[in-house]
């Protein structure tokens, strides 16, 4: 969904894809993840956002524990630069590396 930041200045809008580059990059900047391009889900309503990610994980690492790391990075992320409150972010794993 495209994202727009109005303010006496003017608009600036965020596209969905680059709202889904953000997420990505964020999520890959936890060790061992690599996100699954097929999909990934983000709604925002209102004042805040939910995403939806399936990703890759390195075998051998702590699967919640790399989730989790990835909900916080995302979160963070999203935060900060768009200057949006996630409510939630979904983490599926679908396959290990």
């Amino acid at each position: 969904m495209t994202m727009s930041i109005v303010s006496d200045e003017g608009t600036v809008t965020v596209t969905d894809a680059a709202l889904a580059q953000l997420v990505h990059a964020a999520a890959e900047q936890v060790d061992g993840v690599r996100v699954r391009r097929r999909h990934t889900a983000i709604a925002i309503e209102g004042d805040g956002a939910r995403v939806g990610l399936e990703l890759a994980v390195a075998f051998g690492s702590v699967l919640p524990e790399a989730a989790r790391a990835v909900q916080e990075r995302v979160s963070s992320a999203l935060g900060t630069m768009c200057g949006v409150t996630v409510n939630a972010v979904d983490v599926t794993v679908e396959e290990l590396d």
